[in-house]
């Protein structure tokens, strides 16, 4: 190589790569610069600097801003050379091996299909899918080679400049953030945000610089007093700025609908301690609380409950001078180290994305390859020689017919793909296109199909497809729209029981109802309301059955001889059969059950309701149902009360809420079961936003033993509320 100007630009990618390389080749460095060099030679760029510049600054990038090893570096100079160069794979598999050809080759099919204008064509996305999953360099070097590009663009027509930075914002930069690029993302985003968004982006870009002095000089003014502070308590820190992204503040005041004047988190600076102790955090956040009043709705604390991603720090907001709010972060530096490398805390709580334990396991494993990488632990050819990464394996890639893609898990069916695309559509789809042929609805679609899903007004959603829906949304939204259409189907078989029943004049309870539809081997009366909407069930022929049976019931001959009617027959029938009630005044023993709406307890005013085949159901007096029988039914209606010194336990329910804390649940269990020996038959726990709900189902002899209770649980710490569960 004869050109000063170049042997002075290899120089210098030698030296990024001796001080971000763990171990670097440079024999290899020297032969794919001069490869790469050579093959571009008459080339131009479109800003008309020689076209090896670009394949250079990649190179670069990959060397300091995206470092793992030389052969990514090799292979950012090369990736280029197959689609712009009389060079073939085949050439340069000869000169460097198959590793660097095979990673040229998986950036060269990527560039073929952004250059062909196909991403939306599916089995092209597939192809750079794959590409990646051979080898995770492919997409470094393609990262920092669409970086590039982006710094440039303005070279690029203005049609070129927004497709590029639609593909940009659409599918490198979320890349890039899975990757844990962090910085590569926020770059990636800004440079799209200025093409696609031109007058919001100079607008706020304008806006911020020209307060860019006040800016600096209020941080300034807020940090000196926590410096002072720091530094008399013996601190060693760094405090700084926290630089804030342009499109991020975009998305902050289109998701808020505020102007920039009220994003409040422009200001915000960054405690950085020199500490191995994470108590230190805490010290210094009670420093900074003494000198500026916290809002303590914007506090969180990652260190002692540290993000998934194993992300730690303490977030505070405070009113600093002049009313203005500033968030302060505060960590460790070997907490900030986590923080900033691999997958940042950003992916975890600011984009309130849900991840997936599959995706977090490879996630991690990724950040520590890269950590390893980087610390030498690792060989570099033989870390990336098993590097073989799928990245998502139990995912498949499909498209709408405009492109969009769409990410399902492994063995959906076109009812997914409708349900992904909008519940409506999958509420009324009736057929499915795949690559352009009508399919079953229950076929299992791969990676790559086009999915077209045709609708009708008339269609709705049928009970099977359930059985091979495999999404949740779909299968979710298939059961509720099944249980919402059983629910009226059954109302409308109610109320055209009920009409039927009015225009017979027939006298009949739900009770009577029931007990008949059992013997008649319906489950219920919910059942025998559906099949009256179904058809299923004629209702002027069950009126006919009841209507005879009321004319010709079985008479009971009583203890006078008289034959007497349903309340003496039930009588007669009950008699010394159950104890533990007293009817009517009487100690005789009758056959009686306790109602489930409401669990009256020995204490609780109660009533009886005479039943068929049930005998006296025992309600309290404050039941909503038996207020209604007493309108109704009244000549149904006896009175009941407790036997005295009863020792028989019942069952009854105690809701509870508060605040949520590590060993809640036991001490209320154990404030539960202490309590005159109290045997639980059942908890449900709900935790919700450091917010619980509970119910316990208990056993109690009377009122007086559950309001003990009762009284034992409100002194729980956390707990706000306890009190008897009325369904």
């Amino acid at each position: 190589m004869t050109n000063v100007k170049y042997k002075k630009k290899l120089e210098d990618l030698l030296a990024l790569c001796q001080k971000n390389l763990p171990k670097v080749d440079e024999s290899l460095i020297r032969r794919a610069f001069e490869f790469g060099f050579n093959a571009h030679r008459h080339d131009l760029r479109a800003s008309g600097e020689p076209f090896f510049d670009h394949p250079y600054e990649v190179a670069k990038i990959v060397a300091k801003e995206i470092p793992l090893d030389d052969v990514s570096v090799a292979s950012a100079l090369l990736h280029d050379v197959a689609e712009d160069t009389e060079y073939t794979i085949k050439d340069i598999r000869e000169e460097f091996g198959d590793t660097i050809a095979e990673i040229v080759d998986g950036a060269t099919k990527i560039s073929d299909i952004f250059k062909s204008h196909d991403v939306t064509q599916a089995e092209s996305y597939r192809k750079m899918l794959l590409s990646m999953v051979n080898d995770i360099r492919v997409m470094l070097v393609k990262f920092a080679d669409r970086l590039h590009n982006m710094r440039t663009l303005e070279y690029l027509p203005p049609d070129k400049q927004k497709r590029m930075a639609k593909e940009t914002l659409d599918i490198y930069a979320p890349f890039a953030h899975r990757f844990g690029l962090a910085n590569t993302k926020w770059e990636l985003e800004d440079l799209a945000f200025k093409y696609l968004y031109r007058e919001s982006y100079e607008a706020i870009a304008r806006d911020i610089k020209s307060r860019r002095r006040e800016r600096e000089h209020y941080i300034n003014k807020f940090a000196a007093p926590i410096e002072k502070r720091l530094k008399d308590e013996g601190f060693k820190f760094e405090i700084s700025g926290r630089p804030k992204h342009l499109y991020s503040i975009y998305n902050k005041m289109i998701r808020r609908n505020k102007p920039l004047d009220e994003i409040y988190d422009l200001f915000a600076i960054r405690i950085i301690l020199d500490t191995e102790d994470n108590n230190d955090c805490f010290r210094v956040y009670g420093l900074v609380s003494d000198i500026y009043i916290p809002n303590p709705d914007r506090f969180k604390n990652y260190i002692s409950v540290p993000k998934k991603n194993g992300y730690q720090s303490i977030h505070t907001t405070v009113v600093g001078p002049e009313g203005k709010m500033v968030e302060v972060q505060i960590r460790t530096r070997a907490m900030h180290e986590v923080a900033e490398r691999g997958v940042a805390a950003h992916w975890m709580y600011k984009e309130n994305a849900a991840v997936d334990e599959e995706l977090q396991n490879w996630v991690n494993w990724v950040r520590e390859i890269f950590e390893n990488a980087a610390e030498g632990q690792i060989p570099a050819q033989q870390l990336m020689e098993s590097f073989k990464l799928n990245l998502y394996q139990d995912e498949i890639y499909l498209f709408t017919p405009k492109g969009e893609l769409k990410i399902l898990p492994k063995g959906s069916t076109p009812i997914d793909f409708a349900y992904d695309i909008h519940s409506k559509v999958g509420d009324h789809c009736l057929a499915a296109k795949v690559n352009g042929r009508i399919v079953p609805l229950d076929t299992a679609l791969r990676s790559g199909d086009q999915v077209e899903i045709l609708t009708s007004k008339n269609q709705t959603p049928n009970v099977d497809w359930e059985k091979f829906a495999v999404t949740h949304k779909a299968k979710s939204r298939v059961r509720r729209w099944i249980k919402e259409e059983q629910r009226k189907a059954i109302d409308e078989g109610k109320e055209i029981w009920e009409k039927r029943v009015k225009r017979a004049k027939l006298s009949i309870n739900d009770d009577d109802l029931e007990r008949f539809l059992r013997e008649k081997k319906l489950e219920n009366t919910s059942a025998f309301y559906l099949g009256i909407r179904q058809g299923k069930v004629e209702p002027d022929e069950i009126i006919a059955m009841i209507v005879d049976e009321q004319k010709h019931p079985a008479a009971v001959v009583t203890e006078e001889g008289k034959i007497d009617g349903l309340f003496n027959r039930f009588i007669s029938s009950a008699r010394g059969i159950a104890s533990g009630i007293v009817l009517n005044g009487s100690h005789d023993n009758y056959l009686h059950s306790y109602a489930k709406c409401c669990h009256p307890i020995p204490g609780d005013e109660v009533v009886g309701f005479v039943t068929t085949g049930e005998g006296v159901k025992i309600h309290r007096r404050t039941c909503k149902n038996i207020r209604l029988m007493l309108q109704m039914q009244s000549d149904r209606i006896v009175d009941v009360n407790w036997p005295a010194d009863d020792m028989t336990m019942f069952v009854a329910g105690i809701k509870t809420s508060g605040d949520d804390r590590p060993g809640l649940l036991n001490d209320v269990t154990h404030a539960v079961s202490t309590t005159l020996d109290t045997n639980i038959r059942s908890v449900n726990i709900d935790s919700h936003d450091s917010f619980f709900d509970g119910t316990f189902i208990v056993y109690v002899r009377n009122t007086d033993h559950l309001e003990r209770i009762l009284e034992k649980v409100r002194k729980v710490k956390g707990v706000k509320r306890a009190e008897r569960f009325e369904e």
